[in-house]
């Protein structure tokens, strides 16, 4: 059976809250970077830096990052080298933190360059982490049972979450 957990207007206005907190971590950066897990948290980036654009005059950049969820070990591949994120504020955003394990390989790669800060976001925090990872910001917080699947549907401008 699935539960619909938050619409579109929910997340929009998620959105949008995030969008503050990040721009408030970020008060003294000329520009940020929104890097996005590859499929759903690059949507939520996308959708986080049109909202930091009609808030601010800060420079903000969108890029992706790829990795095999099953297989993290396997190379992780950003859209620029990692020495381009060299002395960068970097905001890592993914849609749904389930154990953390993608969320904290793609952090371990990060960390081979120095940062001038680092801030990660997820949408939907499911609190079941079996990897020592923290997000900054959140959306929502779930407490759930390890059967439970929680899913963003990203369709068009008709966003939703569910959890079966």
């Amino acid at each position: 059976m699935e539960n619909k957990i938050l619409d579109n207007n929910k997340i929009n206005k998620i959105i949008k809250r995030l969008a503050y907190q990040i721009l408030e971590g970020n008060l003294k950066s000329d520009e940020i970077i929104l890097i996005g897990i590859f499929k759903n948290g690059y949507e939520i980036a996308k959708k986080i830096k049109i909202e930091l654009n009609e808030i601010c005059d800060v420079n903000v950049q969108l890029l992706f990052v790829k990795i095999n969820k099953k297989s993290p070990l396997e190379k992780v591949v950003f859209e620029k080298d990692i020495e381009y994120f060299k002395n960068k504020s970097i905001v890592l955003v993914d849609d749904v933190l389930n154990t953390g394990k993608t969320l904290i390989y793609c952090v371990k790669n990060l960390l081979e360059v120095e940062l001038n800060n680092f801030k990660t976001v997820v949408l939907i925090d499911r609190n079941h982490k079996k990897y020592p990872v923290k997000v900054d910001y959140k959306g929502i917080s779930l407490s759930t049972s390890m059967n439970d699947r929680v899913e963003l549907v990203i369709k068009n401008n008709n966003n939703y979450a569910v959890i079966n």
